[in-house]
């Protein structure tokens, strides 16, 4: 389904307000100015304490690191700041996608890591972050001040006496770019990309010259103006006129139904994307990477709404239906299930995060995705027809057969036992690959945290994110579901983990391949060599730190590591290898993987 349009009208914030940023966790930004930052003694006002006390003032508690020449001095101040707390990470990768995991939790993340080198290794977390509209402030140490505009060729650069090859990478996956290498207008661009995270929900990239770090200022000695965020806000005559042409379109229909997108996220939405569940009556329903966004307890949620691997009778509802609302949709490859969705234009409203699309037709610009429900929830008539169909033909799903006493573990026989760790004081974090498929299918209780990155899907990112997530959210225990293939991309930064104390429960899914791969194209390449998992963390845990390491095979072996982990160890990181079957995979995994496998083999059009 193309839901591209031709010309867009995009929002144009209004002047002289003062408004709340694009993440929950910064809301309060203005009130939340460093309670230690009065005015600093002048050997204290320097550029790394400035940028220190800016990141607490957007939300940003811990930062996540990895240390190289270009940015010790940096690191210095940053940590000299109280209340800023640095995570040092195993590489880079994982740094930003601790980053990005934190984001998550928190609405804005940070990480620093030293000039080219350390940049082009954080690179690929950060388009990651990108493709989730998640605001990752990327901080580089750079070249000295002085050697900007020579001719020198420096350390950590591919040779040439052109320091642009990083900036010119970050260009394409940031939304704002600051290089810092003199004090005259370090404050202002400083402040210029952190509030631009904000307000766009992207990543941001800072490069700060190595020697200036350190360097007291004047601009850098009092506290910084607290940051004031124009608000977007509808047109209200835009507005207007979409509610008036959805409203007509809507109450025309027979079953109208409701589908959550991923950007309900960005657009901070879903409190009214639910207001208007409410009082339309219609089913609600999410697409697969927005999942954790409603609450899955609403009395008229129907599931996952992912074409044919669907949850049950959830596609059926959705694709007869001669209406739809989407809300904040990514119709990609992997969300269309190889592009294969039974959905006409003429029957959607395509509500994007500042523009909504009706029936194919007219597009109304400068209109806001929260401003637009809460309208359209006054005046909607109320038509609980495809919710009443739903409920009539559904059939309660049957549970997978009790594994016999030592026979080897199924897959949908653990996800059993999972589903009832599940509270409001858990975190789900699934991995790409089989994961998502696993853990789309479990019912997630109010107050329980989900995420996935499906857009980008970079193997390996579940470590890092795990990571990132559970510190910004030690209230909740996260539980990670990560295959073997990926786990070998990044399994280093176990090591932070146990070094921060965190608690979190790791499921490694043991099965000896990519598994994913295998099913879109299968091939040797497909097989890794398998490690002993549990000694390998075992080896990185080395006495120091709690944590705990099991290896099931069973059914009863999964069942009492299970309850060592929540009762035994609640304060100890939990790794848990489960060794399953190479093909145990998930039937929604073996369709979707055809599918896929279809698209991705279509011949070239004729010339």
């Amino acid at each position: 389904m193309d839901t591209k349009i031709g010309s867009i009208d995009t929002c144009k914030p209004t002047t002289g307000d003062v408004g709340s940023p694009p993440s929950n966790a910064v809301a309060t930004i203005q009130d939340s100015a460093p309670t230690t930052a009065t005015s600093l003694d002048s050997s204290e006002a320097t550029l790394g304490r400035h940028l220190a006390r800016r990141l607490v003032q957007a939300g940003v508690t811990d930062i996540f690191s990895v240390p190289g020449d270009f940015n010790l001095t940096l690191l210095d101040h940053l940590i000299a700041e109280p209340e800023l707390n640095n995570i040092g990470c195993c590489n880079e990768l994982n740094a930003g996608y601790a980053a990005d995991g934190y984001a998550r939790s928190r609405g804005v993340g940070a990480c620093v890591v030293t000039f080219t080198v350390g940049g082009l290794s954080v690179l690929n977390a950060i388009a990651g972050a990108y493709s989730e509209n998640l605001p990752v402030i990327c901080i580089v140490g750079g070249p000295n001040s002085n050697d900007f505009g020579t001719n020198r060729i420096l350390h950590h650069t591919i040779g040439l006496p052109d320091f642009s090859q990083e900036l010119r990478c970050f260009q394409t996956v940031t939304c704002y770019q600051a290089v810092v290498n003199n004090l005259e207008d370090a404050h202002e661009q400083i402040d210029k990309a952190i509030s631009t995270a904000l307000k766009e929900s992207k990543p941001v990239y800072i490069s700060i010259s190595c020697n200036l770090a350190a360097t007291p200022h004047p601009t850098f000695a009092r506290d910084p103006v607290p940051f004031a965020l124009t608000p977007r806000m509808s047109n209200k005559m835009g507005l207007e006129a979409a509610v008036e042409a959805t409203l007509e379109f809507l109450n025309k229909a027979v079953k109208p139904v409701m589908v959550g997108g991923p950007k309900l996220r960005v657009a901070k939405a879903s409190d009214a994307f639910v207001e208007l569940a409410d009082a339309s009556g219609y089913p609600l329903a999410v697409m697969p990477s927005a999942k954790g966004f409603v609450p899955e307890n609403h009395p008229h949620f129907i599931g996952t709404y992912w074409g044919a691997v669907s949850t049950p009778f959830c596609s059926e509802i959705v694709e007869s239906a001669d209406a739809y609302i989407f809300a904040g949709p990514i119709f990609n490859d992997y969300s269309s299930v190889g592009y294969s969705l039974l959905l006409k234009k003429e029957k959607a409203i395509i509500v994007h995060p500042d523009r909504v699309v009706v029936a194919n037709g007219p597009t109304f610009g400068c209109v806001l995705m929260s401003d637009f429900f809460r309208e359209l929830a006054k005046r909607v008539k109320r038509n609980e027809t495809a919710y009443e169909n739903y409920h009539r033909i559904f059939v309660p799903e049957g549970k997978p057969l009790k594994c016999k006493p030592r026979e080897p573990l199924r897959v949908n026989a653990m996800f059993q036992h999972i589903q009832k760790m599940l509270s409001s004081e858990t975190a789900v974090i699934a991995e790409t690959g089989d994961s998502w498929f696993n853990c789309q299918k479990l019912k997630l209780p109010k107050g329980c945290g989900y995420e996935f990155q499906m857009q980008y899907g970079s193997i390996g990112w579940s470590v890092g994110a795990t990571l990132g997530y559970a510190q910004a959210s030690p209230e909740k225990r996260v539980l990670s579901f990560i295959g073997d293939g990926s786990f070998q991309v990044t399994a280093q930064d176990i090591s932070t983990m146990i070094r921060n104390g965190q608690k979190t429960i790791i499921f490694l899914i043991n099965n000896g391949g990519y598994t994913i791969e295998v099913e879109i194209h299968d091939g040797p390449y497909n097989v890794i060599k398998n490690w002993n998992y549990t000694g390998l963390v075992d080896a990185i845990h080395n006495g120091e730190g709690k944590c705990w390491t099991t290896k099931v095979r069973y059914e009863e072996e999964l069942v009492e590591a299970i309850k060592t982990a929540t009762l035994e160890k609640k304060d100890s990181l939990c790794f848990i290898e489960v060794i399953v079957h190479k093909d145990d995979t998930s039937k929604e995994l073996l369709e979707w993987g055809s599918r896929v496998a279809a698209a991705n083999g279509r011949p070239p059009n004729p010339q």
